[in-house]
This record gives structure tokens, sequence and C-alpha cells, in this order.
């Protein structure tokens, strides 16, 4: 005897399927919502901006930072809490990439649980950069299974680009970012006088991310990085913003003309950069569209940066990858000669390298492999067209790559190939 298949409607997103039920069918949705605000002397402590999330209670806070972090905030971190009446515990990992690892994430939880953080009413706060979130990052999103956490970055990198999504990670078994999850943090506070300890080399590195966003979307922002990218990396933006706060969900440009203001180069610059981020990540948080604009100089970055581990820092390896796949767009007719040279002028400008010898077409024909693996198959490799908007391409060969890696050491030589 047959019995006849029937579907009950139990609520909006559960479903029991056939008589006797064979199979439930389960649909949820989970909203996120999460805050990034600028803020001005953070560790002053008059300021309670870090303390807000929770007023009136869960008055204890487990804090991460890295050594560097510590060796130049440590005191005023600790006073911070003191002057608040905050219980508090402060682990300092060891900093760095090459640190970056399962080891740290377990490090975090294990001293979460000796501190016996509350699950909801105590956010861990990570004060460091794109690094140290990351790991603090994964580490909230496993202990418990999910535990609240503010960022609060100490680099540029960290301001405009780990500190901005939602993803966390760490380095495994050779590979960038290996292992990791989509957790972002409750808050995102950016204080930009912490990058006044930064030593210029580390302002390049944040740098390179800015002028991503730039290449592939914002060709007023590469305008400022062009005019204005010098000074901005020898003042460490520590500029003022002429116009004080301003709405966060209306595009830079618009608030500017709209209010007939206008911003100092670095805060601009800042603002242009997250503004492009967020309207990027926003409706793609989680990444189910695979053809992201801003994997613009990171398709063959993670293998150069993973195999040249410690020399290179991770806005460095992104630049690298610019530069090549600049030319190859140069190539194929998408970005002019003068346009080119403009890229390169700039990356100068910011202090960040265009080469590296492992450009070689057996290292990148690697890293593209491995890119298509993480890309579901195909490249999705994001070229620019111009300056200011990209196209994806999937038929990269590696002939191509080592012409335009061959080209790319002739530019940086001074000789033309």
């Amino acid at each position: 005897m047959q019995h006849e298949t029937q579907t009950t409607r139990n609520n909006d997103g559960l479903f029991a399927v056939g008589s006797p039920v064979t199979h439930w069918s389960v649909k949820t949705s989970n909203p996120v919502q999460y805050e990034i605000r600028a803020c001005e002397n953070l560790l002053d402590p008059e300021n309670s901006t870090i303390l807000e999330d929770a007023p009136g209670t869960g008055r204890r806070r487990f804090v991460v930072t890295d050594r560097v972090v510590d060796s130049l905030y440590g005191e005023r971190i600790r006073a911070y809490f003191e002057h608040h009446g905050v219980e508090h515990q402060v682990l300092v990992l060891d900093d760095g990439e090459t640190h970056k690892s399962v080891g740290a994430v377990l490090k975090v939880t294990e001293a979460l649980d000796a501190f016996g953080v509350d699950r909801r009413r105590e956010p861990v706060i990570a004060f460091g950069g794109g690094v140290l979130m990351d790991i603090v990052g994964f580490a909230a999103s496993l202990y418990r299974r999910s535990t609240p956490f503010i960022r609060i970055p100490t680099t540029l990198i960290g301001l405009v680009d780990a500190g901005v999504g939602a993803k966390t990670g760490v380095n495994h078994n050779g590979h960038k970012n290996r292992l990791g999850t989509y957790f972002p943090a409750d808050r995102t506070l950016l204080d930009r006088s912490f990058l006044a300890t930064l030593d210029e080399r580390h302002i390049s590195n944040g740098l390179a991310e800015i002028l991503k966003i730039a290449l592939i979307k914002d060709a007023r922002l590469f305008d400022l990085l062009e005019q204005h990218g010098a000074d901005v990396l020898h003042t460490k933006l520590q500029s003022a913003a002429a116009s004080g706060p301003t709405p966060a969900d209306v595009p830079v440009d618009q608030r500017l003309a709209a209010r007939g203001l206008h911003l100092d180069p670095a805060t601009e610059v800042v603002e242009r950069a997250i503004q492009g981020m967020l309207e990027e990540l926003q409706p793609n948080l989680w990444e189910k569209v695979l053809e992201r604009v801003v994997d613009y100089g990171h398709t063959f970055s993670p293998t150069i940066e993973m195999h040249a581990l410690p020399a290179l820092l991770h806005g460095e390896a992104v630049a690298i990858d610019m530069a090549l796949t600049t030319v190859m767009a140069e190539h194929r007719g998408l970005v002019s000669t003068y346009q080119r040279d403009r890229i390169l002028d700039v990356m100068a400008r910011l202090g960040l390298p265009a080469w590296h010898p492992l450009c070689t077409p057996e290292r990148l024909g690697e890293a593209l492999r491995d890119t298509v693996r993480h890309r579901d198959g195909k490249q999705r490799l994001p070229l620019p067209v111009g300056i200011g908007s990209a196209v994806f391409v999937n038929d990269v060969t590696e002939a191509e790559l080592g012409a335009a890696a061959d080209a790319l050491a002739g530019l940086v030589a001074g000789v033309s190939r």
C-alpha cells in the first residue's frame, strides 16, 4: 500500500513532507547587524565608549592584545579599566603573521575558560592589527559557539580592511587563512590616533588595501592618493576632519556635496576606503556570490605572502598582485600604458613594492590553481578596467602570467619589455 505524499506546513520555515513523514525541511535566517564607529581618544579615562555595549552590567572584561601593542599601550589599557572599576584580564599574544595559528586561537579560548567570561554580557575586546583581530574573532566565534567581541584596530590595515568585515581566520598547513569563520564583531571602534605609533612601512601596508578600493571602484579615491598619498603616508593619517561626524548611511561624496563641506585628504581617504569596502561586503557578507571585486589583489598574494614570510607584509603582497594584474590588464587592452604608469607611480609614492622574485610562472600558476579551488572551480579573477572599475575573467593562462611577470620585472628595473 502506498501512502499519499503530503506536505504539512508547521510554520513559515518548517515543513514536514510525506505521510508518514519522510523528511523535514528547515529554513531560517540569522539577521546580522554590527556597528563601525569613528572615535577619538578611546583610552582617555573620561571616555566611556569602550564600555557602552552593556551599561551597568557585566563589569568584567577580557582583553586580548599583542606584544607590540602591549608595549605601547598596555599601561593605558589597564589604567582605563581600573579607572572605570572594571575587573579585567589582559592576554598578550605573540605578534605577526607567523603566529596566526590554531595554537593562538586555543590559547585565547583556554584563557577565556580560566577567566570565566560571561557568554553574553562580557564581550571580549581585541586591541591590535588585522592578525590579532582575526585570531580573537575566530576564538570568539568558537567559544561556546559564539561570544560577542569588540574590535579596536591599532593598524591602518585593521582600520580600513580587517576591522570592517565579517571574516575571521588563521593560517594553516602552509596556507593563508585556511581555517576561519564568518563572525562580525558587535562593534568596531576606529581611533586614528593609534596610527601615530606605527612606522611608515605599516602605514604603507594599510594604504595597499585603500589603493585596492580606488582601483576597482573609486577613481576619486585614486586621485586623492595620487595627489596626497605621500603626505598621508608621512603624517600617518593624523590630520583632523574639518567637518565633524557625518551620517554613515550616505556615500561620502554625496554627504559632502549636500552639506557644502570638505574633508581633509586623510579623513576623506579613510572614509572613502571604508565606505567602498562596506558597499561591496554588505550585500554579500557570507560570500554566496564568489565574484567579488574586493578580491582584487588577493589572487596571487596569499601564495606569495606565505612563501615570503616574514619578509613581506600582507599589504605589500597585495600591492605586488595588483601591479602584476595591472600589467595583465594593460596587455589585454583594459588599461592604457598611461594609466599603468600612474598606478605604478602611486604605488611607489605610497612606499609599496611592485615586484618580488617569487613572481615566477611556476609560483603564480600554483597560486592561480589554489584560487580556482577557493572560487568554486573558476578563476573569477578581477582585473582593472581603467582606473575605478573592474571586470572578471576566467581564461588566464600560465603563459600570460609569465609574460606579465616578465614585463613587470622590466618596468621595475626601468627596462621596457
